[in-house]
């Protein structure tokens, strides 16, 4: 299952975006992780290194 981001606790900090290492992250307008579901590998990088805990498998 891929990882989402439960938006309300996403600090916007921008590790998960450094660390996942098929790009299929990027930081929203608002400042908010979005994972393009196309471009994600579903290796879990994205949830080891956010900090909030933010990113859980869905």
């Amino acid at each position: 299952m891929l990882p989402v981001v439960n938006r309300t606790e996403c600090t916007g900090c921008g590790i998960c975006v450094d660390d996942c290492p098929s790009g299929a992250i990027t930081l929203d307008d608002a400042g908010i992780s979005v994972i393009d579901k196309n471009a994600c590998t579903d290796c879990g990088a994205c949830i080891s290194a956010c900090p909030a805990e933010a990113i859980a498998e869905s």
